[in-house]
C-alpha cells in the first residue's frame, strides 16, 4: 500500500528519488519546475525523472490502424527532434543548476520519455526511497508494483495555467476594427510573451459578406491590427498573415502554444484541434472571448441589452456606413 503524505519539508533528505509527471503538449515544461526543483533539492545521490506523454508513444503516423489511438498519437521522432531536446534540456538543466548549487556535483539525475502504449520497466522504483508526483497529475498507465510501495510525496504546482504563453494565435476578419477586436487582440497580447501570430481573413473569401463593397481591403485591416497591438504591447514580435482557411499557422506550426477565440469561432477551434491531433501537433490551450458575443450572457444585463441592440460588429458598423451614405443622396432626390 502507497504511503502518501503531504509536500515534505525542506529539511528532509533521501539518498535516490523517483519523480514522475504527464506533459500534455510538447513545449517547455515550466509549470514542473516546482517539482524538479524540490525533488532535486531533496536528493542526495541520484533523482530519476520519468515524463509521460502521449506524444512519446511507440509507433508513428504511419503505424497499422489497429494499434489503435495512443499509437495515432505518436509524434514523428524525427520531426519532433527540436521540441524534444528542448524538454530534455530544460529539465536537465534544472534539476543539474539546484544540485550544483547546493554543491552535490556528483548526484546523477537521470531524465526517462515514456509514452503512453508502452510498458514501464518492473525496476524502475527498485532501490528508490521516496516517489515525488505532481499534485492533480494522473498517469493513465500501470506502474510497477515496486514504484507503488514507495513513499509518495505530492508537489502542489499550478500546472494548467502558465502566467504567458510564448506564441499565441488567433484569426479574424477584422474589419473596421472596434472594441470587440480589440478586446480580442488585447487578451490575445495580454498571455503572450513573445510571438503573437494573427490570421487576417483573406479578401477572396469575403465575397459573401453583407455591404462588401464598405469592407476594408486585407491591406487596411492587416495595418490596422498591426497598428493597435503595437500600441497595446510594443514588446511583443506580431505576426500578422493572410489567411484562406481556418488554420491558418495552427495547421503547422509546433511552436504555438495557445488559442484565443470568441464563442462564435469556437467551431473553428475544433477543426483546428482535430488537425493537429491527426497531424502529431501539440494541442493547443484555447482561451475563450465571450464579452464579444452580442448574446453573452457573461455581462451584465444592461450590457447585453446594448449589445444586443447595437451589436458590436462589423457587420453593423458597415451597414451604419451604407444608411449614412446613402440617406443624403436619397434627401437629395427627393428635394
Amino acid at each position: 500500500m502507497t504511503n502518501i503524505q503531504d509536500f515534505p519539508t525542506s529539511s528532509e533528505s533521501v539518498d535516490r528519488a523517483l519523480l514522475l509527471a504527464t506533459l500534455p503538449r510538447l513545449s517547455t515544461p515550466h509549470f514542473l519546475v516546482p517539482a524538479i526543483v524540490h525533488a532535486a533539492a531533496t536528493t542526495r545521490k541520484r533523482l530519476v525523472i520519468v515524463l509521460f506523454s502521449r506524444f512519446f508513444n511507440k509507433g508513428t503516423p504511419h503505424s497499422n490502424l489497429d494499434q489503435g489511438y495512443l499509437a495515432s498519437q505518436a509524434a514523428s521522432h524525427t520531426g519532433r527532434w527540436k521540441a524534444v531536446q528542448e524538454i530534455l534540456t530544460y529539465v536537465y538543466v534544472q534539476a543539474t543548476k539546484v544540485a550544483q548549487n547546493m554543491g552535490k556535483v556528483l548526484m546523477e539525475v537521470d531524465v526517462l520519455l515514456k509514452g503512453m502504449n508502452e510498458d514501464v520497466d518492473e525496476s524502475l522504483g527498485i532501490g528508490m526511497e521516496i516517489l515525488f508526483r505532481v499534485s492533480g497529475d494522473s498517469i493513465p498507465v500501470p506502474l510497477p508494483e515496486a514504484v507503488g510501495l514507495l513513499r509518495t510525496s505530492y508537489i502542489p504546482i499550478d500546472r494548467d495555467s502558465p502566467s504567458m504563453y510564448p506564441v499565441t494565435a488567433l484569426g479574424g476578419t477584422f474589419d473596421h476594427l472596434h472594441a470587440g477586436h480589440k478586446i480580442l487582440l488585447s487578451m490575445a497580447a495580454w498571455i503572450t510573451s513573445e510571438k503573437l501570430i494573427v490570421g487576417v481573413t483573406d479578401d477572396a473569401l469575403l465575397q459573401n459578406k453583407v455591404n462588401k463593397h464598405v469592407m476594408e481591403d486585407i491591406s487596411q485591416r492587416s495595418n490596422r491590427v498591426r497598428g493597435f497591438l503595437t500600441f497595446f504591447k510594443p514588446d511583443l514580435v506580431y505576426n500578422i498573415v493572410s489567411i484562406n482557411n481556418v488554420y491558418g499557422p495552427t495547421a503547422w506550426d509546433p511552436n504555438i502554444q495557445a488559442l484565443v477565440v470568441s464563442k462564435e469561432t469556437l467551431g473553428g477551434a475544433a477543426e483546428i484541434a482535430k488537425h493537429r491531433d491527426s497531424h502529431q501537433l501539440p494541442a493547443l490551450e484555447v482561451f475563450i472571448i465571450d464579452v464579444i458575443s452580442a448574446t453573452s450572457a457573461n455581462l451584465d444585463h444592461q450590457d447585453v441589452s446594448w449589445l444586443k441592440n447595437a451589436k458590436l460588429s462589423s457587420t453593423f458598423i458597415r451597414q451604419w456606413i451604407v444608411d449614412n451614405q446613402e440617406q443624403p443622396e436619397q434627401t437629395a432626390g427627393a428635394a
